[in-house]
């Protein structure tokens, strides 16, 4: 019987298995590297989306909202709307039966044609563009009145309706019951749709 006392064959398959480890150590932490580069930008898009969405939220609750309440019997109020806030491009893209019933009624008395589903970029009430900062491309806003419940405010913000009270009288005022709107407000990038971000706002007015 005899041996065979030559070695380099064991050899050469140790390399080959420590070579290969260390490949499956350095491809596991490229990959865990890509990854956390990857969650990173993810999450600076996301809240940068969601600073656009807020930015927005505020600009329609206490600018647009307020100016579509006090024109919301003008014959012109999508016009004088959009004129009143071009600086921002901002675009009624419901029409003023729709708006004006959404304003004022139940949501169950909105004409057929209203949509109240959940997501803001189907069917908009408006959108208007943000500008980003150091020259970045624009977010674009859209926002829909998705619920209303209707309340005795008055629309020209100047005081109550009083409905049933007898406004002459300066002892007996009106319990305000406010108007309450659910909205949805989303931002998100214009060369980018992905990088989003919707609120669910509820304004009381």
């Amino acid at each position: 019987m005899t041996f065979i006392r030559e070695k380099e064959g064991i050899a050469l398959v140790t390399a080959l298995m420590l070579t290969l480890i260390s490949l499956t150590i350095i491809m596991a932490l490229l990959y865990m590297v890509t990854q956390g580069i990857t969650q990173s930008s993810q999450y600076k898009k996301y809240h940068t989306a969601l600073d656009a969405s807020y930015g927005g939220s505020e600009v329609v609750l206490k600018d647009i909202l307020p100016t579509v309440l006090q024109n919301y019997s003008s014959a012109s109020l999508i016009n004088t709307v959009q004129t009143s806030f071009s600086n921002i491009n901002l675009t009624v893209l419901t029409n003023q039966t729709c708006l004006q019933s959404k304003l004022l009624k139940a949501t169950s008395n909105w004409p057929s044609g209203c949509s109240s589903v959940s997501d803001p970029t189907k069917s908009p009430d408006m959108s208007f563009n943000l500008q980003a900062a150091n020259g970045a491309n624009p977010f674009i806003v859209y926002s829909k009145i998705i619920d209303t419940v209707p309340g005795n405010s008055d629309t020209s913000g100047l005081q109550l309706e009083g409905s049933g009270v007898a406004e002459s009288s300066s002892l007996l005022t009106p319990q305000q019951v406010p108007y309450i709107y659910r909205m949805e407000v989303q931002g998100e990038r214009k060369d980018n749709p992905t990088a989003h971000a919707t609120l669910d706002v509820l304004y009381a007015y």
